[in-house]
């Protein structure tokens, strides 16, 4: 059998939109300079027209250039005919008891991806996806077990932040009193096998002059790409995060194929080299707590001793298990998670047990999309899935 990873991935093209209008959402500002000049504005115009209509989309969120109050109604009439503002269809909007909203939307090809926007105390994150489906095959991932449809594009991946800050009512921007203060590439899909659009959207996102996201409360999570890792902390510099869930190549392999081309050894030492890495900006290691695989003493020590090794600058997120309809594994008994987290705590490594979140909406990753094709199949949801009333 192929190992996932084995070879530079084949992603799947895009189809062609049905609206022939070029979509400014994705484009960076010099892109959308170049757009407005290529649609025959002399250049001083268009620097100033791309930095109003920037600042209508990306600070004030509008979607109709007939709301940009400061541009001149024949320039809104041409930016109309040219170009389009995309929103993506929201095919399902769960909320949770606990303020989770999971979102599944639906692009203009018709295939469909997840965010999830998580709120706590003193925070609100939205996880966001890269790809449509996964191209790995880790067997405790729900989304791993759907198949591979493509990239998704910088503004579908920037589109979602849009629609979570909609949701909110987040408009205009304000770096005061937002909902959304993280971002997390954790949704569906690797985000360093689709690079480069990863990297346009969160530039855009992060833009001074829109919507102001600081590069330190961005978090990207990787299965371990090694080519990319040290490109994404030099070209966009945000967190990282190493889903890890094993302490040797022979745990790892087994639930994560990827390990076979590259091994826990070298994962690390790449950890050791990324960009920026230090004991007040940590890598997160993602270690997902499996019954009898990955849960014991032996393999807290292991971690510990794993990452004094490499001198890593560490924190580790142990996340429960969160079991799916024929799902392989079991999650680990609160007393063992429990014993394992002061193991590597005692050690002085930050281990927190994450909390469960949306257990009522399904919102681990992958599950919506495939409560939604389970209801394709069979004109109904699931029983513990409800429809949300619509966001808007």
């Amino acid at each position: 059998m192929q190992i996932p990873g084995a070879i530079d991935p084949v992603v799947a093209e895009r189809k062609p939109d049905a609206d022939p209008r070029r979509d400014i959402l994705g484009l960076t500002r010099p892109e959308l300079k170049q757009a407005l000049l290529d649609a025959g504005l002399a250049d001083r115009d268009a620097r100033m027209r791309s930095k109003q209509v920037w600042h209508w989309v990306y600070h004030r969120g509008v979607t109709d250039f007939a709301a940009m109050a400061n541009i001149a109604k024949p320039v809104r009439e041409m930016l109309a005919q040219r170009f389009r503002i995309s929103r993506p269809e929201v095919s399902q909007a769960l909320y949770s008891t606990d303020g989770t909203r999971k979102y599944l939307l639906r692009f203009a090809d018709g295939h469909e991806a997840e965010a999830v926007y998580i709120p706590d105390e003193d925070r609100g994150t939205l996880c966001v996806s890269s790809q449509v489906g996964c191209m790995l095959t880790c067997r405790f991932c729900h989304t791993g077990t759907q198949r591979f449809v493509r990239n998704l594009t910088a503004g579908e991946i920037v589109a979602q932040v849009m629609v979570a800050r909609d949701d909110l009512g987040e408009w205009p921007t304000s770096t005061e009193g937002r909902r959304v203060t993280n971002i997390v590439m954790m949704g569906m899909g690797e985000p360093l096998y689709n690079f480069d659009n990863v990297k346009k959207a969160l530039q855009i996102v992060m833009d001074e002059q829109g919507i102001q996201m600081s590069r330190r409360r961005i978090t990207l999570s990787t299965s371990g790409v090694i080519p990319e890792m040290r490109r994404c902390g030099a070209e966009i510099g945000v967190n990282l995060a190493v889903s890890l869930h094993g302490v040797s190549n022979e745990m790892r392999s087994k639930i994560m194929p990827i390990n076979k081309k590259y091994p826990i050894e070298d994962l690390l030492a790449a950890c050791a080299d990324y960009p920026g890495a230090h004991n007040a900006r940590r890598i997160t290691f993602e270690y997902v707590m499996l019954k009898d695989i990955n849960d014991s003493d032996e393999a807290a020590h292991e971690l510990v001793r794993l990452l004094r090794h490499y001198e890593l600058p560490a924190k580790v997120n142990l996340i429960p298990f969160n079991p799916w309809p024929q799902a392989p594994y079991a999650c680990s008994s609160r007393e063992r998670i429990k014993r394992f987290s002061d193991i590597v705590y005692e050690a002085g490594i930050s281990a927190p047990i994450r909390g469960t979140r949306g257990e009522d909406i399904m919102a681990a990753c992958g599950q919506l999309k495939s409560a939604s094709q389970k209801r394709s199949a069979s004109g109904k949801l699931l029983d513990n899935v409800q429809m949300a009333e619509p966001i808007w």
